[in-house]
């Protein structure tokens, strides 16, 4: 199956996630969320990448179609990548399946059982047999004046 949509991250430092989701924008992103995070870089990785690794982060996530999400990236690391302010690094993951996004999952099965559900119809089933119960045993045990307790019609 092939995926239809990717995820991409953009890790940049803490106040930037702006420029991020206008550059996403720009290259045909919808929108995007923003979780606060800290990192965890040490001295080395400052030195190898030659920078100031801020520890206050701001991860952006951007739901994308796989036919954009080239130019996401692209647009990411032009406007928010490692040589800009923001120091940021960006990346992409496989979306297996989605939901909430336009329309309804393609592919639904083609019969679901209603205890499955849990939706209104099986809790009123479960009325009607704990009814039929009642009336059971009120038949079961008549009253002292020999009339059965139950009414089947009720």
């Amino acid at each position: 199956m092939e995926n239809k949509y990717e995820v991409i991250f953009c890790i940049v430092n803490a106040g930037f996630s702006d420029i991020v989701m206008d550059a996403a924008k720009e290259a045909g992103a919808r929108g995007g969320t923003v979780i606060r995070a800290r990192g965890t870089a040490n001295k080395e990785a400052e030195q190898f990448f030659h920078i100031t690794i801020q520890p206050d982060k701001d991860i952006v996530m951007i739901l994308v179609p796989v036919a954009i999400k080239d130019a996401v990236l692209h647009s990411l690391y032009n406007n928010a990548g490692l040589k800009t302010e923001g120091q940021g690094i960006a990346f992409s993951l496989p979306v297996n399946a989605v939901a909430g996004v336009g329309r309804a999952p393609a592919e639904q099965p083609k019969e679901i059982k209603e205890e499955e559900r849990g939706d209104i119809p099986q809790a009123e089933e479960n009325k009607a047999e704990a009814k039929a119960d009642d009336i059971r045993a009120a038949d079961e045990n008549p009253t002292a004046d020999g009339q059965s307790g139950g009414d089947a019609e009720g």
